[in-house]
């Protein structure tokens, strides 16, 4: 049966039939097959026991976005009523002029990765958009710094960040809550309405922009040496984009191990280890996979759709499953498996 029938019969299982769908909610992208999104939402409902729940991948085109929000805006049906989005690209910073209130957390960063159908009686929703990808690194590269943090407890200071897209506007809100107070940005372009130096200038934020030229070589080995040196080293950017810096990395690596508590957070999460990751853990330091980025943001995105928390760990084991499956993650080596 496929998700779209899934949705309005329901499943039989083992017990037998299952509860008709009351609620759907979906992630929204382009492309969007490879999301691992069901996994954590539907893991999440099967423990707080929303069996009325259903949770899909839904492929949208830019051009596809306006016709969506209305549906998920429309007077009540009498089939499952839409509960709301999780968003990935290229939509998260578009949807911030198409809906009704957006969270100040999010007007602030500049993305919109959950959108959630508010409703009162049978009207039409009320669309809040809302982003927990601040969360999701947030929690992403605490979990991961436990083991190597410093003695003083002291927080990170400098911080890096490859990319400037959505993603690493987010990782500024983040890094800016996890108390660091010396930033680089670097990309190979910094102009724009939605990139990171806008969405510094609105959080009042002060960062260093650097110019990144991938597969030069001087340009590599600057940016390689700049995170090498940082408590935060956080990569945006998608599997292979960012493959030139490894080899530069690893060798302004050489004779010294990052800063002595520093975290790397490679949103990547399939394949994995990226060459960056792994040149960065070869050289010492603290790796947080895009999966545990992935893990953190779903809980407060689950909580704000079905007005329920979940618990982490079931979500945790059902994701680190997923990935054994597809990608040969070793679940049991996997960074805080054994947390939550």
């Amino acid at each position: 049966m496929d998700a779209a029938s899934a949705v309005s019969a329901g499943s039989t299982g083992p017990a037998g039939p299952a509860r008709p769908i009351r609620y759907r909610a979906a992630v929204i992208g382009n492309p969007v097959t490879h999301s691992l999104s069901p996994v954590l939402h539907r893991a999440a409902y099967a423990d707080l026991g929303l069996e009325d729940w259903a949770y899909e991948r839904r492929e949208v085109a830019p051009a596809e976005l306006p016709a969506l929000l209305d549906d998920l805006a429309a007077p009540s049906p009498t089939g499952p009523i839409w509960a709301g989005l999780s968003v990935t690209m290229p939509h998260k910073q578009a949807l911030l002029g198409r809906l009704d209130v957006v969270d100040p957390l999010a007007a602030t960063v500049g993305a919109v990765n959950t959108v959630v159908a508010q409703r009162s009686g049978r009207g039409a929703a009320l669309l809040a958009g809302f982003n927990t990808d601040v969360a999701g690194i947030v929690g992403a590269v605490r979990e991961a710094g436990r083991t190597a943090a410093d003695g003083n407890g002291a927080g990170p200071s400098r911080a890096v960040v490859l990319g400037s897209g959505a993603t690493a506007c987010s990782a500024l809100a983040a890094l800016t809550e996890l108390g660091a107070t010396d930033i680089v940005v670097a990309a190979r372009r910094h102009a724009g309405p939605g990139r990171a130096l806008t969405a510094a200038h609105r959080m009042g934020l002060e960062v260093t922009a650097l110019t990144w030229r991938p597969g030069d070589a001087a340009s590599d080995a600057e940016v390689a040496a700049a995170a090498a040196q940082a408590d935060v080293f956080v990569s945006t950017l998608p599997a292979g984009a960012a493959d030139t810096l490894s080899a530069p990395l690893s060798a302004a690596l050489e004779g010294g191990a990052p800063r002595r508590g520093a975290v790397m957070l490679d949103v990547v999460y399939a394949p994995w280890p990226t060459p960056l990751a792994g040149a960065w853990r070869a050289g010492g330091g603290a790796v947080a996979p895009g999966w545990l980025m992935l893990l953190h943001q779903a809980v407060p995105q689950v909580t704000v759709m079905t007005g329920r928390t979940p618990e982490l760990g079931p979500m945790r084991q059902a994701l680190l499953a997923a990935l054994t499956e597809r990608a040969g993650v070793d679940a049991a080596h996997a960074p805080g498996a054994d947390v939550g």
